[in-house]
């Protein structure tokens, strides 16, 4: 009598919640880099974007660290 339905053995959100915000995650790292290395290129006026290239790469890169890590922690 004291046994809980399988329903009610989960506790805290869904999986699908914690990817939810990992996409968030990746979208606001990768944009908040490439907005620094934009800024970044206005303020120094170059002609070529050298900027804005590596902090958009840098950024992509250290988004997908982050997901790799989160992903390795489920493991």
């Amino acid at each position: 009598m004291s046994e809980l339905k399988p329903k009610e053995k989960l506790t805290g959100p869904p999986v699908y919640v914690k990817y939810i915000g990992l996409s968030f995650q990746l979208f606001s790292v990768i944009g908040a880099g490439t907005w620094l290395g934009w800024w970044i290129q206005q303020k120094s006026e170059m002609k070529f974007p050298i900027w804005l290239l590596l902090f958009c790469f840098l950024s992509v890169f250290l988004a997908f660290y982050q997901l790799w890590v989160s992903i390795k922690k489920d493991k």
